[in-house]
């Protein structure tokens, strides 16, 4: 007879353990599959089929990140009150109609407001899914959000080849199936969402100070800390195509071989990063090690300037992979942070606040890299490196001494309470 504890092993390995862990985990894949189709077709369906000017569409793009950014850190604290299920269950829904909206835009101005809406359920998603993930991602819940985000690159993988064939066809019709189906996602990933057992939302009490998330000192310092490090994640989508176009002899095809590859990497070892991650000291330590990845990666793309085509892929890749590393241990540390130094009856709420931070740093991120590297060739990117670096080394020392602050003031209340 076969043992049947290998296969036990393997779906061990590749689904989560509880029920409402395998909830989450469907509602997160359904979505982040939409997210990548409608990132792959919404700029071509804009620009082609609705005829809006490139400019327009990243001025709406840009409106609806910013309300995001600002419900998001409002829809944390609801979470908490209300209840991070039924919240994140508003948050979809909100996100299905503007879906829809997209498909009866017109103009410029129908744009501006239908993104604003569906701003709302990407800036709010976080946030209100932290709670869920705190609730029920057991005794480590970091490493149940390292999964989640290997999931999220798999689905969004798949997002954008299924969109690949929208975009063979190129009709109007092809294209608003695809934002069709992206609607579609958002409703089903609120039926999967019904299948989570509701979190007991926070006593108002216990809440009693409203924006305490902004007044946790260590936590604003990580989330600082970490917002200048997520700088970096517009490397794949931004640097990696316009360096090797205009800075090096390789073929233009080898961005899409690299950014798999940084797929890949991150689908099968961002849980197996995050091990081991389970307290501010270890966080600092993988951000150290990220800003050494990060920089060695982007070094070794500043040595592709002026090989021939074969040696220039090959520094190319090789610097993908050493900063795809980097894109893991900061991620775990990441992770840390935002659990790890959040008041557990707040996630929301603190986790609004993280969100906030990184959001804006996504913002800024393509004048910053662009100003720089771009801007300034190999000098520009080994100086951008240098900086990853230095935020990669400062975060331990920095975040101790915030700790260190903190304990300080509270021995110090302690004492004014017992004279």
């Amino acid at each position: 007879m076969t043992d049947p504890s290998p296969r036990r092993s393997l779906s061990a390995r590749l689904l989560p353990e509880t029920g409402p862990q395998r909830a989450i985990s469907l509602a997160t894949f359904v979505n982040t599959f939409g997210s990548g189709l409608f990132l792959t077709v919404g700029a071509l369906y804009f620009t082609r089929i609705v005829h809006l000017s490139t400019q327009r569409y990243a001025i709406g793009l840009l409106v609806g990140s910013l309300v995001g950014l600002l419900v998001g850190l409002v829809a944390g604290h609801v979470a908490d009150r209300v209840g991070a299920r039924e919240t994140q269950m508003v948050v979809k829904l909100t996100g299905a109609v503007g879906m829809v909206g997209y498909l009866f835009v017109a103009n410029f101005w129908q744009f501006v407001v239908v993104s604003a809406v569906v701003g709302i359920a990407t800036g709010a998603h976080a946030p209100c899914q932290s709670p869920l993930i705190r609730a029920y991602g057991g005794e480590n819940p970091v490493r149940f959000r390292a999964y989640q985000r290997s999931l999220t690159n798999l689905a969004i993988a798949l997002g954008v080849l299924v969109a690949g064939i929208a975009i063979a066809v190129g009709s109007r019709f092809a294209y608003q199936l695809v934002l069709g189906i992206r609607a579609g996602a958002y409703v089903a990933c609120v039926l999967a969402l019904l299948r989570v057992p509701r979190v007991t939302p926070t006593q108002r009490g216990v809440l009693d100070r409203r924006w305490m998330a902004l007044r946790d000192y260590p936590y604003l310092a990580a989330t600082m800390l970490n917002s200048l490090m997520s700088i970096h994640f517009v490397v794949p989508g931004l640097l990696l195509p316009l360096w090797i176009a205009s800075e090096t002899h390789a073929p233009a095809s080898i961005v899409s071989v690299g950014l798999i590859l940084n797929t890949v990497i991150v689908v099968c070892l961002q849980v197996r990063a995050s091990r081991g991650v389970d307290d501010p000291r270890s966080a600092g330590t993988r951000m150290l090690w990220a800003g050494f990845a990060v920089a060695a990666g982007l070094g070794l793309l500043a040595l592709a300037h002026g090989p021939s085509a074969v040696l220039a892929t090959v520094l190319i890749l090789v610097g993908v992979g050493v900063y795809t590393l980097g894109e893991l241990w900061h991620a775990a540390a990441a992770m840390e942070y935002e659990f790890g130094l959040a008041a557990p009856h707040a996630q929301g709420q603190y986790s609004g606040v993280f969100a906030l931070g990184q959001g804006l740093a996504q913002a800024v991120a393509p004048v910053i890299v662009g100003a720089i590297s771009l801007g300034h060739g190999v000098p520009g990117l080994l100086v951008l490196g240098l900086g990853f670096l230095v935020v990669g080394a400062v975060n331990r020392p920095l975040l101790a001494i915030a700790l260190r602050s903190l304990s300080n003031d509270a021995i110090v209340d302690e004492q004014m309470a017992g004279r």
